[in-house]
C-alpha cells in the first residue's frame, strides 16, 4: 500500500487534492462575494492553501474592476499575465458553463506558460506545473464576478526518487525483520508441539505416566492440559479393564468349578445323581448365563445397538409384579422386601429396560443391606416426575467414592460381599439404561446407616394419579 500510494499513484493523488482545494476555496469565496470581509477571507485562504487569488467585478465583456488580489506565489501565472488573458479566462469559463480548470507549465527558456493542450506541454515534464481555476459567480444584486485561483503543483520526480530510496531501504529491513520474527515465532510454536508429539508417542505405547509439557501460545497450553487429562483417564480405564478381567475370571471360575466338580461326582460315584446335585449344576449355569447376559447388555447399551420400545405401561403394577419374583429368596434367606407407593402411575418408557434397572438396584441392595436383611422400594411423585428409590440398611458408601460407583467395573473398596444375585455390573447398567430412557439416577448414602439409590422418569402430561395406594 505504501508503494502504491507514495510512488505509483502519488502524482494523481497530489493533483486530486490540489484540485479539490481550489474548488473548495472558490466555493468559500463565492459565498462571501458581497460581504465586507471578502478581502480578509481571501488573504486568509490564500496564505493557508498557498493559492493566488484575483477577484474581478465584470462591468462588461471587455471591462472589469479588480476588487481582491492575493499574491502568495513567486511565479504566479495570474499576476504575471496581462488583462487580456484574464478576459480570455472569463470567456472560456463562460463557454464551459461558468467554471473551468486549466493546467499550464512554465517554459523557462521562452518565459511563457504552455497549456496542457499544447504539444510542447509534455516536452517540459520537469517544469513547474500551474493550475488555474476560473469561476463566474454573482452577488444578491446581480453583479457578475470572476474568481481566478492559481495553485502551483511542485514537480514530484525528486520526491518520488527520494521515496523510492526510503521505501526500498525500509522494505529490505522489514523483510529481514519479518523473516527473523517468522523464524522465532515458528520455533516457539513448533518446540512445544514437538514435545507434545513425542509424549503422545509414549502414550500410544501405554506409558500413562507420561507428562505433557506445554508452552508458547495459549492454545498449546490448553492442548497440553487436555492430553494430560486424557492420559489420566486412559490410565484409569486400563486399570479398570485389568480389574474387569480379574473379576470376570473369578466370577466365571467359581460356577465352572462347581459345575465340573458336581458333574464328575455324579459320573464317578454311584448314588450321587440326586435332584439336589442337579439343581446346583442348574443354579451355577444360570449364574453363568446371567453374567454373560449382563456383559452383553452393558456393551449393547453403551454402543446404542439396543432398540428401545417405548410405550405406556402401569409402572406401579409392574414394580409390584417384579418384586414378587423374589419370593423364593425371601422365604429361603429370610430377606424382607417392602414396596411403598403413594399412587398408581403410568409412564411412557421401555418396560423391559426399566425392569432391568429395577432388578439391578434391588440385587445391589440385597447384596449390601444390613443384618436386618431389609430392602425398601419406594415410589413417589413430585413435579411431574415419578421417582423409584431402593433403600438398604448397610454400611453405606464413603463420600469420596460416591461419584465413582457408576463407572464401569468399579467396586467400592473394602466393602466386597458376595452378591445374593447379580454380577457386579449392575450400577453401570443402571446408569447407561437410564440415560438411554431419558431419565435420571442418583444415590445418597450415610456411613453406618445405609444407601438410597434412585431413578426417575417424566410423567405423561395427562397422567391421572390415584392417591393412597400402599403395598
Amino acid at each position: 500500500m505504501l508503494w502504491l500510494c507514495q510512488i505509483v499513484f502519488l502524482d494523481e493523488i497530489y493533483k486530486f487534492i490540489k484540485i479539490n482545494t481550489l474548488r473548495m476555496t472558490a466555493h468559500q469565496l463565492s459565498d462571501k462575494i458581497d460581504e465586507e470581509t471578502l478581502t480578509a477571507e481571501a488573504e486568509r485562504l490564500g496564505q493557508r492553501t498557498d493559492i493566488c487569488i484575483i477577484i474581478l467585478q465584470m462591468l462588461s465583456s471587455d471591462e472589469a474592476r479588480e476588487i481582491v488580489s492575493v499574491d502568495v506565489l513567486s511565479s504566479c501565472a495570474l499576476h504575471n499575465t496581462d488583462k487580456s488573458s484574464k478576459f480570455t479566462l472569463y470567456d472560456a469559463a463562460l463557454e464551459n458553463g461558468g467554471s473551468l480548470m486549466q493546467r499550464y507549465r512554465f517554459d523557462v527558456n521562452r518565459k511563457v506558460f504552455i497549456s496542457v493542450q499544447d504539444d510542447l506541454y509534455d516536452k517540459i515534464s520537469d517544469a513547474q506545473e500551474s493550475m488555474i481555476y476560473s469561476v463566474i459567480t454573482q452577488d444578491h444584486t446581480g453583479n457578475t464576478y470572476l474568481i481566478l485561483l492559481n495553485a502551483i503543483i511542485t514537480p514530484l520526480s525528486a520526491t518520488v526518487r527520494t521515496l523510492n530510496l526510503l521505501l526500498g531501504a525500509i522494505s529490505v529491513l522489514l523483510v529481514i525483520t519479518a523473516a527473523l520474527l517468522a523464524f522465532l515465532i515458528a520455533r516457539s510454536l513448533s518446540r512445544p508441539i514437538t514435545r507434545l508429539n513425542e509424549s503422545a508417542k509414549k502414550l500410544a505405547m501405554r506409558q500413562y505416566d507420561t507428562v505433557f509439557t506445554g508452552g508458547g501460545c495459549r492454545e498449546v497450553c490448553e492442548l497440553s492440559d487436555t492430553l494430560n487429562y486424557a492420559a489420566s483417564e486412559l490410565s484409569k480405564v486400563d486399570d479398570l479393564c485389568r480389574e474387569l478381567i480379574a473379576n470376570i475370571s473369578h466370577d466365571l471360575r467359581t460356577p465352572l468349578t462347581m459345575i465340573a466338580g458336581y458333574s464328575e461326582v455324579m459320573r464317578d460315584i454311584p448314588g450321587e445323581n440326586t435332584p439336589e446335585n442337579v439343581q446346583i449344576i442348574i443354579d451355577e449355569t444360570n449364574r453363568l448365563t446371567l453374567l454373560v447376559n449382563d456383559m452383553l447388555d452393558i456393551s449393547r447399551l453403551q454402543s446404542g445397538t439396543i432398540a428401545l420400545k417405548k410405550e405406556r405401561f402401569p409402572l406401579t403394577h409392574s414394580i409390584s409384579d417384579a418384586l414378587t419374583r423374589y419370593t423364593k429368596l425371601i422365604g429361603r434367606e429370610d430377606y424382607t422386601i417392602r414396596f411403598e407407593a403413594d399412587c398408581d402411575v403410568w409412564v411412557d418408557s421401555d418396560e423391559t429396560r426399566f425392569l432391568q434397572v429395577l432388578y439391578n438396584l434391588v440385587n445391589n441392595a440385597l447384596t449390601y443391606t444390613g443384618p436386618d436383611k431389609t430392602v425398601t422400594v419406594r415410589q413417589t411423585v413430585s413435579n411431574g416426575r415419578v421417582r423409584i428409590s431402593v433403600i438398604d440398611t448397610g454400611a453405606g458408601i464413603p463420600p469420596d467414592q460416591l461419584p465413582l460407583i457408576w463407572d464401569r467395573y468399579y467396586r467400592v473398596k473394602d466393602m466386597h460381599r458376595r452378591a445374593v444375585m447379580g454380577t457386579g455390573l449392575g450400577l453401570s447398567i443402571v446408569k447407561t439404561a437410564m440415560e438411554a430412557l431419558g431419565g435420571g439416577y442418583g444415590v445418597t448414602s450415610t456411613l453406618g446407616a445405609g444407601s438410597t439409590f434412585w431413578v426417575d422418569l417424566p410423567l405423561p402430561a395427562e397422567q391421572e394419579i390415584a392417591k393412597g395406594n400402599t403395598q
